[in-house]
């Protein structure tokens, strides 16, 4: 009976995740200091917020939250009592986004200068409580929170997360979703891209037949761009105007700018395709894009192509708020610009050397348009081609150069390489995957890369506004793909741009991120379980032979495998360094516990 109870005790252990510590927060805060004692809610408890809206609004998050989860419904006062409280309090020692949290077996207190300080520190309290206050439903247990003094604020001011819904269209509660995942990590950017060959997204009143036909494309490519097979379904989707600007409304809500994205001067099929004298009109016929990739059908730069962008950034401009606005830039095939009359005419005129410099001219005239409504511009890497527009932010997509380029030049800029923080590429073996785009890269890759260029001097590393995880939805159907493709990656992205960089560390964020998974699976998010999966790297050694490289993002975990086929088990051989294998043999291999197998067996040979 005893040893009974000893291997019920033991396997109840092996299934709560490592935490490293009782403060166990997604992104590392700057300072942590965690003390004896807990905090415990109950129907007592008041909650103490100032006579600000935006505070109360932060105080009403955490009473619905507790009163969903553990069925309490708290009083809220301007005045703290003599204990049982929470109090967010307004200070003015504190940078803006910054924030002191302080749990006391007596109170929580939340100090900030600004109530989005204040959202920040409330993600952390939700992160000091059991995983399942971040669920639908009353939970039945304690909800206290481990005593600590946490001093924190981010590292940079643009910490983002992009959707693509041109590729494939999300509904408003899905955007709300994807919003709510920006949130909860602390991000403050949502990059809406909402423009494409493949559809144009966004209602514009003056052009009706952006949204009546160019939203929706006849068919859909099966596989890659290069596919020639199609599934012979008309696809589509658009957000109204109102639809717009009530998730506008729940992203600042949330402390979160959406910052929209208008392309330009490619991928614009999808509008070329409605109005086809926005085209340098060399073809006979225009449609919505139905393969991936790019296309040569571009905007032509003459007065009514800029006279329709101005009209439907006009437009743009009163449903976003924020001071900035992607305008692309990125991808513009030079094809039809060589073939047409009136570019080579306007290149001549303008006395311009080619190509490049016309579309840095386009660029500049939108740019123009931009700044006189008080707007700022920012776009892909390409902008720099033929010159880099005034005023210009650079999105830095084609790895660092261009960022380094612009940070050089003084512009400001924002890091997102697609081989570090593309989350549409493979984070698995891709033997074991669903189509992705190209590449690996790796929930390591992500969490160990450095933002800020080594060889950028003190002074341009300031032009470094942050970072961004891209999400194109060329092989994402729905939101669940989405989810399974962005987490748990974009929980690295997110340390990134929050923590700072003497912060960050591996083994810690990952001992982290296996408690926060509980935190993932209360909200039903599909994130990725490669995590627990072993990787196996072949390296090429010779004609006849691969050196293995075997690797595993569990922490604690020992790796067993096997070379002859069978299933590896405690008792197979441990991995302690790279072998050879010939090419008859397959790779075997599975982590393991403390005993207990964790993730599933991953094979691989020649």
């Amino acid at each position: 009976m005893m040893r009974q109870i000893i291997s019920f005790v033991m396997l109840f252990l092996l299934s709560i995740p490592l935490q490293g510590g009782r403060v166990s927060i997604i992104p590392q805060p700057l300072e942590v200091v965690e003390q004896n004692g807990v905090f415990t809610f109950n129907s007592l408890t008041k909650i103490v917020v100032p006579k600000d809206k935006d505070y109360q609004r932060v105080a009403g998050y955490l009473s619905k939250a507790l009163g969903t989860t553990a069925g309490l419904t708290l009083n809220t006062s301007v005045k703290a009592p003599g204990k049982n409280y929470v109090e967010f309090r307004r200070v003015k020692d504190l940078d803006k986004e910054g924030y002191r949290l302080t749990v006391s077996t007596d109170a929580v207190i939340i100090e900030s200068s600004q109530a989005n300080g204040a959202f920040y520190g409330l993600q952390s309290l939700y992160q000091l409580l059991p995983p399942e206050v971040f669920g639908e439903k009353k939970a039945g247990i304690a909800f206290s929170a481990p005593c600590c003094k946490i001093a924190d604020k981010p590292r940079f001011v643009w910490r983002g997360l992009h959707l693509d819904v041109c590729s494939h269209f999300f509904g408003p509660l899905d955007v709300k979703r994807y919003i709510d995942l920006i949130a909860m990590h602390k991000g403050n950017v949502f990059h809406w891209h909402l423009t494409e060959d493949q559809g144009w997204r966004i209602q514009i009143k003056k052009y009706p037949l952006l949204t009546e036909k160019g939203s929706v494309r006849k068919e859909t490519v099966i596989g890659t761009y290069k596919s020639k097979f199609y599934d012979g379904t008309p696809y589509g989707g658009y957000y109204t105007q109102d639809e717009i600007r009530d998730i506008v409304k729940y992203a600042a809500d949330r402390f979160i700018t959406i910052i929209p994205e208008i392309e330009m001067p490619g991928h614009a099929l999808a509008a070329i395709s409605c109005y086809p004298e926005l085209s340098c009109q060399l073809e006979d016929k225009y449609e919505v894009g139905t393969r991936w990739g790019i296309y040569r059908q571009v905007y032509c730069p003459k007065e009514e192509t800029f006279e329709f962008l101005e009209n439907a950034l006009s437009e743009v401009f009163t449903l976003f708020p924020s001071k900035i606005v992607h305008i692309g830039g990125d991808e513009c095939p030079k094809t039809s610009w060589k073939k047409c009359p009136h570019c080579q005419a306007l290149i001549k005129k303008l006395g311009l050397k080619d190509e490049f410099e016309l579309q840095s001219y386009f660029v500049q005239r939108i740019e123009k348009f931009a700044n006189a409504h008080g707007r700022q511009i920012v776009g892909w890497d390409e902008i720099l081609q033929g010159g880099l527009a005034p005023n210009a932010m650079v999105m830095s997509w084609l790895g660092e150069a261009g960022g380094v380029k612009a940070a050089r030049q003084h512009h400001y800029v924002v890091m997102t390489p697609y081989q570090k923080y593309y989350l549409d590429y493979y984070q698995a073996d891709p033997a074991t995957e669903q189509i992705c785009m190209d590449a690996q890269t790796t929930l390591k890759t992500m969490y160990d890369y450095n933002p800020v260029p080594d060889s950028l001097t003190a002074d341009e590393r300031k032009y470094i506004l942050g970072v961004q995880g891209c999400v194109w939805t060329e092989y994402m159907k729905d939101m669940q793909r989405v989810e399974y493709m962005a987490f748990p990656r974009a929980c690295a992205i997110c340390e990134s741009g929050w923590s700072s960089a003497a912060n960050k560390d591996w083994v810690s964020f990952t001992r982290r991120l296996e408690h926060h998974f509980l935190r993932l699976r209360q909200k039903n998010i599909n994130y990725c379980q490669a995590f627990y999966n072993v990787q196996i790297e072949a390296h090429k050694d010779g004609p006849w032979n691969r050196v293995v490289v075997l690797a595993v993002d569990a922490p604690d975990a020992e790796i067993r495998y096997t070379l002859d086929g069978t299933e590896p088990t405690t008792r197979s051989e441990a991995y302690s360094m790279p072998f050879t294998i010939n090419q008859s043999q397959v790779v075997k291999a599975r982590a393991f516990r403390q005993g207990k197998p964790l993730g599933r067996t991953m094979q691989k040979g020649f």
